[in-house]
């Protein structure tokens, strides 16, 4: 199943530019402002190479296919664009979907550089082709569930869809935190209407619920129910998956969108070049960018540096991978084996958790970080 051509520019396969697919979401069931952002990334890095010189003399091009949350689609869109003759693939922000394109990209020897997705298993097996910039799953959720236990919330309730990274997430909360003294209590939301979520927090006796859901439902409609609950005044909503880091969110819940928190991939400080990318990415999003909109410029940056590496040429090694030490907007990026992970993993990705300020909800307070 091949998807649409890219809106963003002709595709040519004359060997004049050095193209990279891009896999991102861009329509529903994707989470489709992720997407946007982690475009406006992807395209604004795209262009200051280009401005740069290019590789080696020739422009760079993204190829753009729409993935739609669709992992079937997102491993057609692979096929089609080891096809048409790509250098690269990056990009991709769902799990579940980056997984699907990571098994492909690793069966058909093309480099891929996941930008957003976290799931520890993004492959089967351990694979030379695949690389990643997002903290793994395990690494970051570990992060929050410190910081749940440091605010002194240990009687934790997940309400949780049926899906491989939500259940990899309440696995990993569990595991962590039943040694340290914390309980986790699973509430599946198929079986479950909003109004019942709040029946079962009041009836565990649960300090802190965490929305292991999709975005913008069942989400929103969870908030909502908890919020108006007066039983359920004092406890805390976490969103450790970060539905809370893009605007429709506090679009569609406005005050209820405040203090809940969840992840976010940014330096407390930005460098020089990341404030510098900050002013780019608003001015071309018309709003503040999300940390999606960075990990996508930073996966431009580094298959910039290998492509150059190698010519403007696909790797046919995995060579490039542990060689890279590039200048991201969030720090230095280097590559390494992680043990449990199957992927080059950029180990160093900073974490935050962060909230919206219950004064002003366009402003996040950093809660903790690491």
């Amino acid at each position: 199943m091949n998807t649409p051509p890219s809106p963003h520019g002709a595709e040519r396969t004359d060997g004049s530019s050095v193209q990279i697919g891009a896999l991102v979401p861009l329509t529903r069931p994707g989470w489709v402002e992720a997407g946007q952002h982690l475009l406006a990334g992807l395209e604004l890095a795209v262009r200051e190479v280009n401005d740069a010189g290019g590789i080696v003399g020739r422009p760079l091009e993204l190829v753009v296919r729409d993935t739609a949350a669709d992992p079937q689609r997102a491993a057609a869109a692979v096929d089609e664009l080891a096809r048409l003759g790509v250098a690269a693939l990056a990009g991709e922000y769902h799990s579940v979907v980056a997984r699907a394109a990571a098994a492909r990209a690793d069966a058909l020897g093309l480099p891929f550089l996941c930008s957003s997705a976290v799931l520890d298993a993004l492959t089967e097996q351990p694979t030379e082709w695949v690389a990643r910039l997002a903290p793994a799953q395990s690494h970051g959720w570990q992060i929050y569930a410190d910081f749940l236990l440091s605010a002194g919330y240990s009687r934790i309730a997940v309400a949780a869809e049926s899906s491989v990274y939500w259940a990899s997430g309440a696995r990993i909360l569990r595991d962590y935190l039943a040694p340290r003294g914390g309980t986790v209590i699973e509430l599946d939301v198929r079986a479950l209407a909003p109004t019942a979520v709040c029946d079962e927090l009041v009836d565990n006796r649960a300090a802190a619920l965490l929305l292991l859901v999709g975005h913008p439902e069942p989400a929103v409609s969870i908030v909502k129910s908890v919020r108006r609950d007066q039983r359920l005044a004092e406890i805390m909503i976490g969103a450790p998956a970060g539905q809370p880091e893009f605007a429709e969110w506090a679009t569609l819940l406005g005050d209820d969108s405040a203090a809940i928190p969840f992840l976010r991939y940014l330096p407390e400080r930005l460098s020089p070049l990341g404030a510098r990318v900050e002013t780019a990415l608003r001015e071309r999003l018309a709003e503040a960018p999300s940390f999606v909109a960075f990990e996508g410029y930073d996966t431009i940056a580094v298959l910039a540096d290998v492509l150059r590496s190698h010519g403007g040429e696909r790797a046919r090694t995995a060579e490039p991978w542990p060689r890279v030490a590039v200048e991201g907007t969030r720090g230095q990026i280097q590559f390494s084996r992680t043990p449990g992970i199957s992927v080059w993993q950029w180990a160093w990705t900073p974490i935050q958790v962060v909230d919206r300020d219950p004064a002003e909800p366009d402003r996040f307070r950093i809660l903790h970080a690491s």
